[in-house]
């Protein structure tokens, strides 16, 4: 998450060598200030393009989302061949700026006086994390739906959704996560309409899942946790010392094999409880699987693999795998592709049965970037193993977040004044954008070909990779993203600080100079793209092996009840035996009460036709109560039978019983 940067208002007055194969960097121009209380303030905030996120659809249109940080909302660029024009003569893309998605809700007139708007009313509820979905085109309309996120501090997740090609959105829903306390949330789109997002409850650190199925509008359609009741002693919120997990985005399986629809989940953390209740480096990589996803339930479990711990003594290990994001992603034939950085070096490894087993990890990163500092990695993956890999990488042996190493000549202060004279940046560490591509990913040997995107040093000192609670520099947040269009090009944007900002004598210390640490920077998503494709692309093969986790006793169910007392109330659950894992959802709209388990199951048994599962929950979004739900299966719907109790806080007691009017209950002792 991020902070806007908030100014008083004065009275202001109205390239390097192009890399072989991509096209220049470009600015995506933005407002320099957002005026907040009308055009000549009384304040202002700085505007900046922070942790770019970029999508491209199936017909080529390319979206890229930054955000200004909270409460300065997300801003958005299109680029639309039909409407916006062809490239340019020399590849860059002539976007149209299309305003403030996330703005709509403080417009007095919607989202119509947005599009194009220079001068937004400067608050939002919004702008701390983004990030976008595209789905397939929509029937009758052919029109691919966008879907967008963004986190504000309070209530949590704003969503929103466009189907007219971001030209605009509909009013923005401030509460699309259904836990208030959250961060970092992520999404991914699949078939016309369905998107899941996932987030942090930031009491448990539990990874929340939910789906849309009306293109990003409320994620009410679906509910899961993606760390399962085995992997989460090691990666959960356990005790207040515990160093817990990140999260990267969820990934749908959209390829055209066995496996399209399942949900995949990257996170890394600790190796175990005792490393993580000691508070010690997340070493591991971990992604979560949910094949149940399928089955079409409001509810879906996740089994988690070990992708990868870092051997003692490694830079993981000291440095964790956490630098920052890990990022996965899915070819055409099923195979997944997990990266991340050890602050050194960025691996990758693959798995071609749904995460069960992985490839030992390889290095991507090459040449003169090897034994540099290398974080903020992204993949993105399409027809056989067609992998591209990208990350910032510097020219400076030490790690990222230290300014002794990599800002010499500079206190180990944000903006401070050189220890002596004022151009102490010209021996800092210089920043650039690294990607590397392969045609063979899923190969336990890939090969990788590697090339600098960036035109020009982006980027001159220090890296966090510790978030809010990082000491070194975060003027470019905490990543950047690429996607590959229909012709498997890759695009990708980026933030960039490499100039001062053009109002730089009349913001923060006045300071202009260009290598002076005090001078404020004009901090823009920046875009490069693949000018040509790869030839040796392979677009046939053999799919990614199906796998299957759960065995042994289950059950499922999903319905209505008609309860004794005249009430109806929805419910929907799966549980395993073993591994033992499980999901339950419950409404009760007269009650106001909505409960959804926290942390699987704790048991299940089964007696003649009825099984119970019992375990913790939440109501309402709160933690703290815990259920015992009895499912009947008596061989006919209107035989069927739900019950379910519920104890909390304060002597909180709740009960029904019913018949099922409409769905299932299926047990297998």
């Amino acid at each position: 998450m991020t902070g806007a940067a908030l100014i008083l208002l004065m009275n202001f007055d109205s390239v390097s060598a192009q890399m072989p194969g991509f096209s220049p960097n470009q600015e995506l121009a933005l407002p320099y200030l957002a005026p907040v209380g009308g055009p000549s303030g009384p304040e202002a905030f700085v505007v900046r393009g922070l942790e770019p996120s970029v999508r491209t659809d199936s017909q080529g249109t390319v979206y890229v989302s930054s955000i200004r940080g909270v409460p300065g909302g997300t801003d958005l660029h299109r680029w639309y061949q039909a409407v916006d024009g062809p490239p340019n003569a020399d590849g860059t893309l002539p976007f149209k700026y299309e305003g403030q998605p996330d703005n709509c809700g403080i417009l007095t007139n919607g989202c119509a006086g947005n599009v194009g708007n220079t001068t937004n009313p400067g608050v939002t509820p919004g702008g701390g994390d983004v990030d976008i979905a595209v789905n397939a085109p929509a029937p009758g309309t052919n029109v691919p739906n966008l879907g967008l996120v963004s986190l504000s501090l309070a209530p949590g997740v704003t969503a929103t959704h466009s189907t007219n090609r971001g030209d605009s959105f509909t009013v923005p829903n401030l509460v699309a996560a259904l836990i208030p306390g959250d961060d970092r949330q992520w999404i991914d789109g699949t078939g016309s309409n369905l998107i899941y997002q996932n987030y942090h409850d930031v009491a448990t650190f539990n990874i929340e899942v939910q789906r849309s199925n009306d293109g990003g509008q409320t994620y009410v359609n679906g509910f899961g946790e993606a760390i399962d009741p085995k992997t989460f002693a090691a990666a959960g919120n356990v005790t207040p010392t515990a160093t817990a997990n990140i999260a990267g985005r969820i990934q749908v399986d959209r390829s055209s094999c066995g496996t399209r629809g399942s949900l995949y989940q990257i996170f890394v953390a600790p190796d175990n409880v005792t490393e993580n209740t000691g508070g010690m480096p997340m070493r591991s990589v971990y992604v979560g699987v949910s094949n149940d996803v399928k089955k079409g339930q409001r509810v879906f479990t996740f089994t988690d693999h070990k992708v990868f711990t870092s051997p003692a003594g490694s830079p993981g290990a000291a440095n964790g795998t956490d630098n920052i994001f890990p990022a996965l992603a899915v070819d055409g034939l099923g195979y997944l592709y997990a990266v991340w950085s050890d602050n050194s070096n960025i691996f990758l490894s693959s798995s071609g049965d749904q995460g069960k087993t992985w490839t030992a990890p390889v290095q991507v990163n090459q040449g003169p970037t090897v034994g540099k500092a290398n974080v903020f990695p992204w993949v993105a993956a399409d027809s056989n193993g067609h992998v591209v890999v990208v990350w910032l990488g510097d020219n400076t042996v030490g790690n990222s977040n230290d300014r002794a190493t990599l800002e010499p000549g500079h206190p180990a202060s944000q903006g401070a004044a050189c220890s002596s004279g004022n151009t102490c940046m010209q021996e800092w560490a210089q920043w650039n954008v690294y990607m590397a591509e392969s045609v063979n990913g899923h190969s336990s040997t890939p090969t990788f070909t590697q090339s600098e995107t960036s035109d020009h040093v982006i980027h001159r000192g220090t890296v966090s990779t510790g978030g809010l609670g990082g000491g070194a520099d975060r003027a470019l947040a905490d990543l950047f993203q690429v996607s590959l269009d229909p012709e498997h090009r890759a695009n990708m944007a980026f933030s960039d600080d490499h100039k001062p900002h053009p109002r730089c004598s009349r913001l923060g210390s006045g300071q202009c100079g260009a290598d002076d640490p005090r001078t404020t920077r004009l901090t823009r998503a920046n875009f490069t793209r693949q000018l040509e494709a790869n030839a040796s692309i392979v677009k046939g093969g053999s799919c990614a092996a199906p796998s299957q986790f759960e065995q042994g006793e289950q059950e499922a169910g999903e319905g209505e009840t008609q309860n004794s007392d005249g009430s109806k109330n929805d419910f929907s659950f799966l549980s395993y035996g073993s591994p033992r894992n499980g999901v339950l959802q419950y409404d009760d709209n007269s009650a106001h009460l909505h409960l959804r388990s926290s942390n699987g199951i704790a048991s299940l048994s089964f007696s003649g036709s009825c099984g119970t599962s019992a375990g913790n929950a939440k109501v309402n979004g709160q933690s703290g109560y815990a259920f015992t739900a009895v499912a009947c299966d008596y061989g006919s719907t209107s035989l069927d039978t739900f019950a379910i109790s519920v104890s909390g806080p304060k002597g909180f007691t709740y009960g029904k019983t019913g018949n099922l009017s409409s769905g299932f209950v299926h047990l297998t002792p």
